[in-house]
């Protein structure tokens, strides 16, 4: 954590406040991980001596105390959670940029998630949160944690088998590129494949005239496929600069990124298997390292608008 927060009195003091908070949250829900043990235990030693029956009556004594404290506990926590995210996540991300906004609740909607041209598969299933926003330099910005799955359905002979499958988890990042294109200009990864479920928007196989794009750059085709309806904007768009850079930005990403440009803006996927944000329940919030694995995501994404010098502005909006 910046040592300029971590020293700061009153947010010290939030901390401090919510580690009580924490504490007793942690110690209740430990009480009820007790509880289900000894119910299972009982069940257990009943089955071991041949007396199941009493075993789950006397069980449910136990499971029936698990319970309750759950129920109650559990307001408690999600309003920790709330005020770690309020009060001291969203604190800390304007030590990295006064306009970055924290709204948890919020994210990037299912609509801009489809018309992003980055998916092959609709969602069945949407989430999303945790949507941050600022505006670096000229260049507004925004990023959003994404989870979306699809679902297919089996027959059995015992009925309908629903399995669902991961289209997108992630972090998807939205830039202004101050143009608004004429056709979408999609960028995914070399090993797509036929990967069920990938990153590739469904124009591509919709419109007959859209096209691999042939770039000069051998790094940048051996990475990556480039699919537009426009070879001339897209090679516009990505011009030696950019592709140096977006390889660049790639190599920073721990999976290859995808992108697309579209309407006025630059979509890019980041896909990620961890949730950044979350208030930690069984570890103390009183360490030093508390905020850092959440600050460095924060910090790369924002640091997007100069990896790619989006404020360098060579077109202006039609």
């Amino acid at each position: 954590m910046d040592s300029e927060i971590s020293n700061n009195p009153a947010f010290q003091e939030v901390l401090n406040t919510l580690e009580i908070d924490r504490k007793k949250i942690a110690s209740t829900y430990s009480v009820c991980y007790t509880v289900f043990g000894i119910a299972a235990l009982v069940i257990v030693g009943g089955l071991i001596v041949g007396a199941a029956t009493v075993a789950i009556i006397l069980s449910l004594i136990p499971i029936i105390v698990g319970i309750v404290m759950l129920f109650q506990i559990d307001g408690d926590a999600q309003k920790y959670k709330i005020a770690y995210k309020n009060n001291v996540v969203a604190t800390a991300l304007k030590k990295i940029n006064e306009s970055l906004t924290f709204v948890p609740q919020s994210g990037l909607s299912e609509g801009e998630f489809i018309s992003s041209d980055l998916f092959t598969t609709e969602p069945d299933r949407y989430k999303t949160q945790d949507l941050i926003t600022g505006i670096v330099d000229k260049t507004s910005f925004s990023f959003a944690e994404v989870h979306a799955e699809y679902k297919t359905e089996t027959q059995t002979k015992n009925g309908t088998r629903t399995e669902w499958h991961t289209i997108f988890k992630g972090i998807i990042f939205v830039a202004d590129f101050n143009k608004n294109f004429s056709v979408s200009t999609v960028i995914r990864p070399k090993s797509f494949g036929n990967t069920v479920g990938a990153w590739f928007s469904k124009n591509i196989f919709s419109f007959g005239n859209t096209e691999i794009v042939q770039l000069e750059n051998t790094d940048f085709d051996n990475q990556f496929v480039t699919y537009s309806r426009n070879q001339i904007e897209a090679r516009y768009i990505l011009t030696p600069a950019m592709m140096e850079r977006i390889l660049n930005l790639n190599s920073k990403s721990d999976e290859t990124i995808s992108i697309s440009f579209i309407s006025s803006k630059m979509y890019i996927a980041f896909p990620l298997s961890n949730n950044y944000f979350e208030a930690p329940i069984h570890t103390s919030l009183l360490v030093p390292d508390l905020l850092t694995d959440d600050l460095s995501i924060v910090q790369f994404m924002h640091d997007i608008v100069h990896e790619l010098d989006l404020n360098t502005r060579i077109w202006g909006k039609e």
